[in-house]
């Protein structure tokens, strides 16, 4: 039998911090592409996308992929993007007859009107496909998946790794799922269970700590007949809304009493271990004074401005760290990126080997993570920022840092950009003629997913936070619509 599946990819994490709404131009910026356009650019890559596409050539699946869609964190999404991005699925879903839908999102999404995202889509796509249509969802694990998702969506499946490498597995495995229960073998629900914190005490990292052996409870569990997933959210902290903080959902059928149970027990831990963090949070001096007496011959020492990372919708442009690294006399560093568009656009007519004056960073906020740095360097690359991933997270998936520039200064390579991406791959240092695996230093902006790509040329990875708007002092942040008490404010 060939099925009729609808397909959808919108996907935002929403900083409410973050001053500036995301706009349409935010997703063109990242990828807005139709279904074709998103098949050939994303459908053999680490994508859920891909993973749908797998398991629909298997099963013979008519699929019928509409959009695709992100943009970097950053503020609450605007109501004239929603409604742009949501039109072409909700057409779409008005020509059935389809015999299931499948959403690609990430969980965390805050539009200006609406503080679940997610909910709400799933709400406009059920007032036109009704209640029983089977609908599968893929979550990003920083979701903050709420009651209505769990309501709305029979299936609801997140990665288990971050950093994110399972990309393309998760959505191999929701598809799974949706095949069975279009085959009628199975009628699932999802329950939740959830803990009243901003998030589990590591972000929900996977690589060490607590979560690997809750993964593998977890996929212990799933070997009963009538467990089809479980999900561990460790959520998405910096989002002011009433249904912030970590959750364990269970796709399964039968009894839900033993199944809640298990979700309980899983969430009973991370409660439990909510001061077990994995993390030393150095200052920018401390990291700095460590760079400077970094001597090895292993590789680099790589540091981690966990709370001015892009990818969690800090602004990136904070300053703090890199001029505490001049200030300590640092050398044979790079540093990345420095989220500046004037300062990047400024340069692209500067001539390469050329000197320059610039004053760079902190233009929005200065008071989270320090203001503008008035410098004299040497620019060594100008032009657009595009780039291919070759590691675990993009590779083989295409990027654009917009109008870009590398300037030494004191010894110190700064990749400036325009468009705002936490480091994720090498290839965002080395297509812009930087050799960070030759650096000792590697200083850059994010919070965990560097590790896949950057650990393994580290001699030793130290994280700082410089104060930035993803800074882990939550009480510097105006919390106001976060039910009280929720740890660890209170």
């Amino acid at each position: 039998m060939s099925f009729k599946v609808l397909s959808a990819e919108i996907s935002h994490e929403t900083n409410t911090f973050n001053i500036r709404p995301t706009g349409l131009q935010d997703f063109r910026d990242r990828y807005l592409l139709d279904g074709p356009q998103a098949i050939a650019a994303r459908g053999n890559t680490n994508t859920e996308l891909a993973g749908l596409l797998d398991a629909g050539r298997d099963h013979g699946w008519d699929i019928t992929h509409v959009i695709s869609a992100a943009a970097g964190p950053g503020g609450p999404v605007t109501r004239e993007a929603f409604e742009a991005l949501t039109a072409p699925l909700l057409a779409a879903a008005a020509k059935g007859p389809w015999d299931a839908v499948f959403l690609m999102l990430h969980g965390a999404m805050v539009t200006e009107f609406c503080e679940d995202g997610e909910g709400e889509i799933l709400r406009r796509l059920r007032a036109i496909i009704g209640r029983d249509l089977p609908v599968a969802v893929t979550l990003d694990p920083h979701a903050n998946v709420t009651t209505a998702m769990c309501e709305l969506a029979q299936i609801l499946v997140s990665f288990t790794t971050y950093p994110h490498v399972d990309i393309r597995t998760t959505g191999r495995r929701a598809a799974e799922l949706l095949q069975r229960t279009m085959l009628g073998e199975i009628k699932p629900v999802t329950l939740r269970a959830h803990r009243p914190m901003l998030e589990e005490a590591n972000g929900g990292r996977t690589d060490v700590g607590p979560m690997i052996d809750r993964h593998a409870l977890a996929r212990a569990y799933e070997a009963r007949a009538d467990i089809f997933a479980i999900s561990i959210n460790g959520a998405f902290p910096e989002a002011d809304i009433a249904e912030v903080g970590p959750t364990v959902l269970i796709t399964c059928e039968g009894d839900p009493s033993p199944h809640q149970a298990i979700a309980e027990k899983l969430a009973d831990d991370i409660w439990d271990r909510r001061n077990e963090t994995l993390n030393s949070y150095l200052t920018c001096a401390e990291a700095a004074k460590i760079a400077a007496e970094w001597h090895s011959d292993a590789g680099p020492l790589i540091i981690a401005d966990y709370a001015d990372n892009p990818g969690a919708g800090a602004y990136g442009d904070g300053t703090a760290l890199l001029a505490a690294l001049l200030e300590a006399g640092v050398s044979d560093a790079c540093f990345g990126p420095m989220i500046d568009s004037q300062t990047a656009t400024e340069l692209q007519n500067a001539a390469i080997g050329s000197t320059v004056s610039l004053s760079i960073g902190g233009k929005t906020a200065p008071e989270f993570g320090g203001g503008p740095l008035d410098l004299v360097g040497t620019v060594k690359w100008v032009g657009e920022g595009r780039f291919t991933g070759s590691g675990p997270i993009l590779g083989g998936l295409e990027r654009n840092f917009g109008a870009t520039a590398v300037v030494t200064v004191a010894g110190i390579d700064i990749l400036i950009v325009s468009i705002a991406q936490q480091m994720l791959d090498l290839s965002q240092f080395e297509t812009f003629g930087i050799n960070a695996s030759g650096k000792s230093i590697i200083a850059l902006k994010s919070m965990q997913h560097f590790r896949a790509a950057f650990g393994p040329i580290a001699a030793r990875i130290i994280v700082c936070d410089s104060g930035a708007i993803c800074t882990v002092n939550y009480a510097s942040l105006n919390y106001t619509k976060v039910p009280r008490p929720t740890f660890p404010l209170d």
